[in-house]
């Protein structure tokens, strides 16, 4: 495959598994937020984007914001007992980029344990998610880690 071509450039199986959430219940994992996200989630929730920053999101060590976790095991603030999301319909780009995240792509071992963690990934039978999907969740990811730290 040529230099200009990705190793995903024909596209990957992957289909989300019903109540899995293996990648919300990741103690430590950190979802960063772009200013869209902020807005829809506030709207979502029918309160002020800034009442929003204050109650659901801390900060990265530079500043960004980020989405809470819970205190008693580190994982999402949004995830139900049941493994689903309570904030499905708004949820945050980076959410919905996964598995299509940067740093899981960057390289074979990076993909690997991106594989390991997700049981979507292993499903034979699953939908082939195209090259151009793929990469407008990657660009979503960027626009993500990039965040924002002023409203």
């Amino acid at each position: 495959m040529g230099a200009d071509k990705p190793w995903y450039s024909h596209g990957v199986r992957f289909e989300c598994q019903p109540d899995c959430g293996k990648c919300c219940d990741q103690p430590g994992g950190v979802v960063f937020l772009a200013r869209n996200d902020a807005q829809r989630l506030a709207n979502h929730l029918n309160m002020e984007v800034e009442d929003w920053l204050n109650r659901d999101c801390t900060r990265s060590r530079n500043g960004r914001y980020i989405l809470r976790s819970r205190d008693e095991d580190g994982v999402c603030i949004y995830l139900n007992q049941d493994k689903t999301c309570s904030v499905y319909e708004a949820k945050p780009d980076q959410c919905s980029a996964f598995p299509w995240w940067n740093e899981n792509m960057v390289s074979n071992r990076a993909w690997h344990k991106t594989v390991q963690l997700c049981p979507g990934l292993r499903q034979t039978d699953s939908k082939v998610v195209s090259l151009p999907v793929i990469q407008e969740h990657l660009e979503r990811d960027v626009e993500a880690e990039r965040g924002f730290k002023t409203w």
